[in-house]
């Protein structure tokens, strides 16, 4: 009876709580904090290395956001001097309301890795008709090597799960997987 009842009541104090935390909204979560800057836009590029200047796409994205677009420009081009020219990367830029910006650069996207990595590749963009012309073909080893460089952007995602979208890439490229 006793054992009944300290249920009873732990199941409707729970429920109380419950309905609490659904009634009431947590401020901390609304307020936005003094420390943090408000985010007036996030901007996502693919720009090829130490190729961004002030032309289309980059001023154009750039300039609605009122970012100084040269600013971003040389310290891209810096950064990824090293790197070949041709070399498509990810771009995801933050832009504050107070005018300035952060930008994160990501590894290139997976189509130009399977272009690199496939032999046989007659087209550079692949086929005209995915699923019905085969225009090269990568190895299941390949697509390890390419998930291993991906999974760098997103670790919470799992190799054999990147490796099944790279080849769902490929697929829909025209690149036949073989072992």
């Amino acid at each position: 009876s006793n054992l009944q009842s300290w249920t009873e009541r732990a199941s409707t104090s729970i429920s109380i709580s419950i309905l609490i935390l659904i009634l009431i909204p947590e401020r901390s979560i609304s307020m936005a904090s003094p420390a943090r800057k408000a985010v007036a836009a996030n901007i996502r590029l693919v720009i090829e290395a130490g190729q961004a200047k002030p032309a289309p796409p980059v001023g154009p994205a750039l300039g609605q956001a009122g970012l100084k677009i040269m600013d971003f420009c040389k310290d891209f081009n810096a950064k990824t001097a090293d790197l070949k020219p041709d070399v498509p990367i990810s771009v995801m830029i933050t832009a504050y309301e107070d005018k300035t910006f952060t930008y994160v650069m990501k590894s290139p996207p997976a189509t130009y890795f399977i272009r690199k990595a496939a032999t046989g590749l007659s087209n550079s963009k692949g086929s005209q008709k995915p699923g019905h012309d085969i225009v090269g073909e990568i190895s299941v080893r390949h697509l390890h090597a390419i998930a291993e460089v991906k999974r760098k952007d997103a670790p919470h995602i799992g190799m054999e799960a990147w490796v099944k979208s790279l080849m769902g890439t490929a697929k829909s490229m025209g690149v036949r997987v073989v072992e």
